[in-house]
């Protein structure tokens, strides 16, 4: 018996031990890159080019803020996180910090003196930036930002998730090595390289649409894991696949798929959520060869051919005259109609008329829309309830806004007008009840 006692008491001093270094230790860090000389500075225009590219003012932006002063609410499992002030502010931003502290928050996720950042901030992703990378968005938001003293709100997640010490623990399972290595598709061409670190580093696109596994890490950071971007979830909205074939990628054309990523808009759909303020602030600016290597990669970890559905017919009278499904028929009758039927007639139907197909490039088609039938309904509910706007881009400036119907329509209206739209036109999703829309509505 006291040899079993002493084998306890063993196990919690090493345990006790162990737990203080994990807490008290300091962190290793990931030295910056020598090769890069001291005085290296970045092209004229390529810092703020980078820092777009890599969508910081988006997540540090609040709405109406002014721009990096942060105070945007970041939606979590865990709880609400609350981005930075990253302006060169002494007080509240990061103007105390050195390059050394910025690198390490970036690649390790850890800010001045060892605090570890919730990885709602993709350090993840930037860990493979290349280091001219990280320095060009250094020497923009300490030369080029405006300083704004804004303190703002600080996270307070509940018991254990305010433990920051656990992170520690997090980054031993869930971080790969640092630096870019192109995966098996991206190593056939400079261009698709190119691509892959534009998706996997600097977009840090599967911070959004790759799922998570069992510890909550991103399922692959690049396309040797079959999972990576294959869609995900942020703040309760699914973020679509990319890449499978039940892509909706999979039936647009090249220009429809940069349509989309540089003016929120095709053909076919819309950018909606997240999205938008990824093109708004990001991909807008994203030059013209970047854009088509973004595109190609995509491509390239396919493992299925695009299979490009027709744009439809710009004579919308035409179009309708010759559509002729079940559902569009009996929508164009107005005969015998369901509650979700007319419903759409009375709300929706001017705009994304009977065929459900929309008008390209101004009302998004609902007929495949990712959204519609996506496995969470959480995104087509609160379109539904509070409405969209489409960013202004330099292509497109027309800043098109879909109305909100929460104060028209009840619950139950909404969760059957949602109904029918994810069972219409040959969609086929799960049904939407008022408790889903009640629960996005409070």
């Amino acid at each position: 018996m006291k040899t079993f006692l002493r084998i306890i008491l063993a196990l919690i001093v090493i345990g006790v031990v162990a737990l203080a270094a994990i807490i008290f230790v300091p962190p290793s860090l990931t030295k910056p890159d020598d090769n890069l000389a001291a005085d290296w500075e970045p092209a004229p225009g390529e810092a703020q080019y980078v820092t777009q590219m890599a969508d910081c003012q988006a997540c540090h932006t609040a709405e109406g803020g002014e721009p990096f002063a942060g105070g945007r609410p970041i939606e979590s499992p865990m709880g609400t996180i609350w981005s930075s002030n990253i302006t060169p502010d002494g007080e509240t931003g990061i103007g105390g910090w050195t390059y050394d502290q910025f690198h390490a928050a970036l690649v390790d996720g850890i800010a001045p003196g060892g605090v570890h950042l919730y990885p709602a901030m993709p350090y993840e992703n930037y860990r493979h930036m290349k280091e001219e990378d990280i320095r060009a968005i250094w020497d923009y938001v300490h030369n080029d930002v405006a300083a704004v003293d804004n303190p703002v709100k600080e996270t307070a997640l509940d018991f254990p998730f305010n433990q920051r010490w656990g992170i520690r623990l997090w980054n031993w399972a869930a971080l790969g090595k640092p630096g870019f290595r192109p995966d098996d598709a991206a190593s056939e061409s400079d261009a698709l390289a190119r691509g892959a670190y534009l998706v996997q580093a600097l977009g840090h696109c599967a911070a959004c649409h790759s799922p998570r596994n069992m510890i909550m890490a991103q399922d692959g950071t690049n396309a040797d894991n079959p999972a990576f971007l294959t869609g995900g979830e942020i703040g309760g909205w699914t973020a679509p696949d990319l890449r499978t074939a039940e892509s909706a990628l999979q039936t647009w054309t090249d220009e429809d798929l940069k349509d989309y990523l540089t003016t929120g808009r095709n053909a076919h759909s819309a950018v909606v959520g997240e999205m938008q303020l990824v093109v708004g602030e990001s991909l807008q600016y994203m030059k013209d060869e970047d854009a088509d290597a973004m595109i190609g990669y995509l491509r390239a970890i396919s493992d299925v051919t695009p299979d490009p559905q027709p744009v439809p017919d710009e004579r919308t009278t035409d179009r309708l005259d010759a559509a002729d499904g079940p559902t569009t028929a009996k929508l164009k009758s107005a005969e015998n109609l369901s509650d979700g039927e007319l419903l759409y007639l009375n709300n929706c139907n001017a705009c994304h008329m009977p065929d459900g197909r929309g008008a390209p490039g101004v009302f998004p088609a609902l007929k495949g829309n990712s959204l519609v039938t996506a496995p969470t309904t959480r995104g087509l509910t609160e379109v539904i309830l509070h409405g969209a706007t489409l960013p202004s881009t330099a292509e497109r400036p027309e800043r098109l806004e879909m109305p909100a119907f929460g104060d028209r329509l009840s619950d139950a209206d909404i969760a059957t007008l949602a109904t029918f739209l994810r069972s219409a036109w040959g969609n086929s999703a799960p049904s939407v009840s008022a408790d889903d829309v009640k629960a996005v509505r409070r």
